[in-house]
């Protein structure tokens, strides 16, 4: 029986001629990431452990990105504890406030992930580099200061589920509603420590940014992770960035997958997630009054998801008793956005712009929901008190769904303005 293409990458980083679903290895990695929650945890452990030095200065990545800049005393202490090991261990890779971007946005457009690779992260949401063909996937952070000390990992190689993904997207249709549509059909744990594999003729109309979106939220369906096959699109945004040699795997055509889900693109509608959970999806629902908006985050505050926003705001205004927060997820897409204008159309509607962070996506800062307050988010999560207040709720959209909401002032499809 042939391979899938995570397993060929594990195999790969095993030293292996082949593995099977179920198979307990150790691999090597190519990255090992935290950020200014996890890290902190993995570097007391690594202290504990009495180890002294990392396996690969250059392998390491921290990112202080959830509460930088920070939010309080404690925040500043986490910060603190990262930037003195970073300092202590030479690591190459450390991005604080100045040259800060949320983790998963911020480590592809750097080029430190890329095409065959294998990469850790004590972030869940670590998936996301599926998008160019990497095996990634979120762990611990005791695992994560075991990568660390050692530059390997264990996994239980994952089986797998096959998404075709077939035909052209409709207007306003775009990565969102994809992954929003596929976990409403499969459940939260439909894929549980599964890969999620996707194929089929209508990749060539997803744009890079909508495959790191589908990736990034393949967590959200209890995967194990995400992964695109790598094609022109991919290269292209590797091309002059990836700082490695690219190594492209591709899944047998006898390779063994648990179900095959055939997704017509073109017969989606914007989708959305009500409360309070991902899977609760619907194309459908009435007037649902709204205080707040969010669009940014790991999974849309890429350069097209504000471009988005930017086309439905221009020229409108967000409704009276909304807040609109944008938030750029790397200092590059902000300062792209200020070049294009974008930030001109935003602040013209009424809407904030923030520097890149995590803030209000993991209820840190940046935008907390007060009691019985609704928000309408193209975060990933919607569970109970997730932005603020138990009582408050969170609707999963696209950015087009997202900024269309804000200038009603309800839950609204781009169709409806």
């Amino acid at each position: 029986m042939g391979m899938t293409m995570s397993q060929k990458i594990l195999a790969s980083h095993a030293k292996l001629k082949e593995v099977k679903a179920g198979q307990l290895i150790n691999a090597k990695l190519d990255l090992v990431l935290a950020n200014d929650i996890t890290g902190p945890v993995a570097i007391n452990e690594f202290k504990k452990a009495g180890a002294k030095q990392v396996a690969d200065n250059k392998k390491i990545a921290l990112v202080m990105d959830h509460f930088a800049p920070n939010k309080d005393i404690k925040s500043a202490q986490q910060c603190k504890a990262c930037r003195e090991f970073a300092s202590e261990q030479k690591i190459e890779n450390f991005f604080d406030v100045g040259k800060m971007g949320i983790e998963h946005a911020l480590l592809p457009e750097q080029g430190l992930v890329g095409a065959g690779d294998l990469v850790i992260g004590a972030d869940s949401h670590t998936c996301t580099y599926g998008a160019l063909g990497a095996f990634s996937t979120g762990v611990g952070s005791t695992d994560m200061c075991a990568g660390m000390i050692s530059g390997e990992c264990w996994f239980k190689v994952p089986s797998a589920i096959k998404f075709v993904l077939k035909g052209k997207p409709a207007k306003y249709i775009c990565g969102k509603d994809i992954i929003l549509h596929i976990i409403g059909l499969i459940g939260v744990d439909g894929a549980l420590y599964k890969s999620m594999e996707f194929t089929g003729d209508g990749i060539k109309y997803l744009t890079i940014d909508d495959r790191f979106t589908i990736c990034n939220m393949a967590i959200e369906a209890g995967a194990k992770n995400g992964i695109f096959p790598v094609d022109e699109v991919t290269l292209d945004y590797m091309k002059n960035r990836f700082k490695r040699e690219p190594e492209i795997f591709t899944a047998d055509d006898d390779a063994e997958y648990e179900a095959v889900y055939e997704i017509d693109l073109s017969a989606l509608k914007p989708t959305v997630a009500f409360p309070h959970l991902p899977e609760n999806t619907k194309t459908e629902w009435g007037d649902i009054k709204i205080d707040q908006v969010v669009i940014g985050s790991c999974t849309n505050g890429h350069i097209s998801d504000l471009r988005i926003a930017a086309q439905i705001l221009k020229g409108r205004k967000v409704a009276k008793n909304v807040r609109a927060i944008i938030i750029p997820a790397t200092n590059e897409i902000y300062l792209q956005a200020i070049h294009e204008g974008l930030v001109d159309t935003f602040i013209n509607a009424g809407a904030i712009v923030s520097t890149p962070t995590c803030g209000p996506c993991l209820g840190g800062y940046m935008g907390i929901l007060a009691e019985n307050e609704r928000a309408v988010s193209t975060t990933n999560r919607n569970f109970v008190g997730r932005m603020g207040h138990t009582s408050s709720e969170v609707y999963l959209a696209s950015p087009y769904v997202a900024a269309a909401s804000a200038v009603t002032g309800k839950l609204t499809s781009p169709e409806g303005l």
